[in-house]
């Protein structure tokens, strides 16, 4: 996706161009190549938070095995490990977003947190895919055992508990962008208004 973002800025937008504000009489220069850095920062910033939600989430990785470990001694253990693993897995989004958030800001003022927004939705369509992965596979689970499959069933879990983890990487995605979106509609907002 990073060399079809670079095209589009390359091709589609003049190498230079003011963005003006009537009610405050501010002009602003931005380069069409600081607008692929921040489209690029975006896609970018997608991707470390969906990985991050992935090593979050999957069984395959070490957080999740040692939760499961600890549902072994007791609910408190479980209760207490998977709080901590919750608040210690934002730690990485929320700097990215908040990085995200300061050099688009400093490239392109609040259009460059519009364009870093345009850039994590850019792949929005593998990320509903991948979103959908969840439901299917736990339907499929729930229709085997109606029909009393317990060797499906057996199969469906493991797919189901991918699904899960899938699921996650789309929410992932879908939070990190409506942050950006929400920023950017703020900074319209109080521009608008002259706050």
């Amino acid at each position: 996706m990073t060399p079809v973002l670079y095209a589009c800025t390359y091709y589609f937008l003049p190498p230079t161009f003011t963005l003006y504000s009537d009610s405050n009489a501010i002009s602003i220069t931005v380069k069409s190549i600081e607008c692929f850095y921040c489209c690029a920062l975006g896609l970018w910033s997608g991707y470390v938070i969906g990985y991050t939600t992935n090593y979050y989430t999957s069984a395959e990785y070490s957080p999740v095995k040692k939760l499961a470990d600890s549902c072994k001694q007791s609910a408190a253990t479980n209760i207490i490990n998977g709080l901590s693993l919750g608040f210690y897995s934002t730690a990485i989004p929320i700097t990215c977003i908040s990085l995200s958030i300061f050099f688009s800001f400093s490239f392109a003022d609040m259009y460059g947190i519009s364009l870093t927004a345009l850039g994590m939705l850019s792949t929005i369509s593998i990320g509903l895919t991948i979103d959908g992965y969840g439901p299917i596979s736990d339907n499929a689970g729930g229709i085997s055992e109606m029909c009393d499959l317990a060797n499906a069933r057996q199969n469906t879990d493991i797919l189901d508990a991918a699904g899960n983890t899938t699921a996650a990487i789309g929410k992932g995605f879908a939070i990190g962008s409506a942050c950006l979106v929400a920023v950017a509609l703020f900074g319209a907002f109080a521009t608008e208004t002259n706050l």
